[in-house]
């Protein structure tokens, strides 16, 4: 469903954004995929990118949250 670089980059920027404007977002590759309207390739190739670059974690359970390894509250 992305096709180009620019297609990826803007798909990754309004994962980010939309984890950082919502805190405590925590989604299912599935609802990831619907509510980004991504195909299960590129869903799973932009959360795996983001957990690659430690801005996602996932959970036990599998659900992808912010990753807050940082933060003072972790």
């Amino acid at each position: 469903m992305i096709e180009t670089s620019r297609g990826i980059q803007d798909v990754v920027q309004r994962i980010r954004g939309e984890f950082l404007e919502m805190p405590g977002l925590r989604l299912t590759a599935e609802q990831a995929r619907r509510l980004w309207r991504l195909d299960e390739t590129a869903c799973d190739a932009v959360l795996g990118a983001l957990v690659d670059a430690r801005f996602l974690a996932r959970t036990r359970d599998g659900a992808f949250v912010r990753d807050d390894h940082n933060s003072p509250h972790s």
